[in-house]
């Protein structure tokens, strides 16, 4: 009897766990080092040192003394005195002006664009509104590279988006105004989520299921912390924005050699009926693995491409391909599609909230950005072993519903203690930190599981939009804390529990075979009961999607 040779089973032929996968996990590494820099130079830039106002009579002071004059006052680092007593501080008398000159106390020497500009106390606003562009530039890009990364390929679609990041970068350097500011960041936003998430897809379709959870994990973890730190460091080291804006763009001009080192994913090339194409690549993949795939496996994997595309296509426009749309025209798949949008944007907002929330806990920012970066590696350890022992859905699970809760009892210390104990309170940022990332994580391999490899990139790159434009709430809600210091906590906590919920309604995916056509996403989990994921399952056979020809009729567009 003749074995049906199906993608999975001509890539293990060819090697899913070989040199060619170790090379795209390097090559995944370098992007999340990239990543990990341009996403955050929106805080290493914009760090806020300690600033009061200037007076002639302060310039000989120590900050301490300085510090200790403006303390009395409600908003010390905006209140500007008329006249200073030189032996006594105490007689200080406030002006009616506002300030228009401050002095500085450059934490580790590193001048921020807010200090540079000015953008303090009444201009406050002015740095925020450069970061808000960026994010807006991050929707537009997302979206655009989504659609390209499904239509030209993802490879392409990753280098243009690196040099739109670059670009961007690069532009910010030369900013003397808030108006070329704004711009060069909406430029640089472009590439904010595309240019991993594109990698994340084409790496997740060459590995094996076993490397695929525990290699993209730890790869993940080690490079990104290492961004991180390696950002705010050398910020410390260079001195000042404009000099570590360049060190950060240029890594993103790398990213074009991966056009000459990796292939074109050979799934992508099927669902655009480019047979050709993906075996070809798939013998590059086997060659460069050292493995000897006879032309008898290509042919049966030909046959099994062909007998399925003729399956799922028969009464749709041969030209027509699928796309989010058809992937909401469907019963049980437009369910999944419209959870797992609503998961990105509850992910990304608390992330968003939760990684950024580096000052004003007592200590310094670059450090406390260095302590947030250690999190990572051992988050993604936890989460690929977690994943390897009891799944994905139960990873993501409970790593959302034990974040939520450290998340209560981090606001449960503000409103007990007046004065905050700042071990305690970093101690309870960092574990709510450590969740994040691992929900994270885990909420980005489930999803991107969950969806049909021919509408993957499209759906994905919505999810991202829609966390983005989720993302303009952090700033709203940090800002509860000055009604009240529990709220944004518990905001946090309330939106974890939604986001438990959603994922109890999700199917498991961990030992399955991927869905591939909008047919097998249709069929992918049915008759999965919402807490399955507990039962302990052993067994590494992997459940083959059998879509029926009563659902294929129902999923052909009209």
């Amino acid at each position: 009897m003749a074995i049906d040779v199906d993608f999975d089973v001509i890539l293990a032929k060819c090697g899913d766990n070989q040199r060619y996968q170790y090379l795209l996990l390097a090559l995944y590494g370098y992007i999340m080092f990239v990543t990990s820099r341009h996403y955050f130079s929106q805080n290493v830039i914009g760090f806020m040192p300690d600033h009061w106002c200037h007076h002639e009579h302060l310039e000989n002071r120590s900050f301490a003394e300085i510090e200790a004059i403006y303390a009395k006052y409600e908003n010390p680092s905006c209140t500007r005195l008329d006249w200073i007593d030189g032996n006594e501080a105490m007689n200080a008398t406030v002006s009616s002006q506002r300030c228009d000159r401050w002095i500085y106390n450059y934490d580790y020497g590193f001048r921020s664009i807010n200090a540079e500009f000015n953008w303090v106390c009444d201009a406050a606003l002015k740095g925020r509104v450069g970061q808000s562009l960026f994010f807006v530039g991050s929707m537009f890009g997302t979206f655009i590279f989504g659609l390209l990364g499904d239509r030209i390929g993802r490879i392409k679609t990753l280098i243009l988006a690196n040099w739109c990041g670059f670009l961007g970068d690069f532009a910010t350097i030369f900013a003397q105004d808030l108006t070329a500011y704004s711009v060069s960041r909406f430029i640089s936003g472009l590439a904010a989520e595309a240019n991993s998430y594109l990698m994340y897809i084409l790496v997740l379709e060459y590995i094996s299921p076993s490397l695929r959870n525990i290699g993209l994990n730890t790869v993940l973890g080690i490079f990104y912390c290492l961004g991180l730190i390696s950002a705010s460091w050398q910020a410390r080291f260079v001195g000042d924005w404009r000099s570590y804006m360049m060190w950060t763009a240029f890594p993103s001009l790398l990213v074009t050699s991966f056009y000459f080192l990796i292939h074109e994913s050979a799934q992508w090339l099927i669902t655009r009926n480019d047979i050709d194409g993906a075996i070809s690549r798939l013998q590059r993949v086997a060659k460069f693995n050292k493995r000897e795939v006879s032309e008898m496996d290509f042919e049966d994997f030909r046959k099994h491409c062909s007998k399925s595309s003729e399956s799922t296509k028969s009464k749709e426009d041969t030209h027509k391909l699928p796309g989010l749309l058809d992937a909401l025209k469907t019963p049980r798949l437009r369910k999944t599609v419209i959870e797992v949008l609503i998961l990105f944007m509850i992910i990304t907002v608390c992330y968003n909230t939760m990684a950024r929330n580096v000052e004003g806990v007592g200590i310094s920012p670059f450090i406390m950005f260095t302590l947030n970066a250690l999190t990572l590696p051992p988050s993604g350890l936890v989460q690929a072993q977690l994943q390897e022992r009891f799944g994905r859905k139960f990873t993501l699970v409970s790593s959302v519903l034990l974040t939520g809760l450290f998340t209560a009892a981090y606001g449960t210390v503000l409103t007990i203690w007046k004065q905050v104990n700042v071990t305690l309170l970093v101690a309870l940022l960092l574990t709510s930190r450590f969740g994040i990332s691992v929900a994270t994580g885990a909420t980005m391999q489930f999803c991107t599981e969950l969806i049909p490899t021919c509408v993957r990139s499209q759906i994905l790159a919505v999810g991202t939009i829609a966390g983005a434009a989720a993302s303009f709430l952090s700033p709203y809600i940090q800002y509860l804390d000055t009604y009240s210091k529990a709220g944004p906590a518990t905001l946090l906590f309330l939106l974890f529990i939604v986001c438990t919920w959603l994922c109890l309604l999700l199917p498991e995916t961990s030992n399955k075979k991927l869905p591939i056509s909008l047919v097998d996403g249709e069929q992918f989990g049915v008759g999965e009961g919402m807490f399955d994921f507990l039962r302990k399952r052993r067994s590494n056979k992997v459940d083959k999607v059998d879509a029926s020809a009563e659902t294929q009729e129902k999923l052909m567009p009209e």
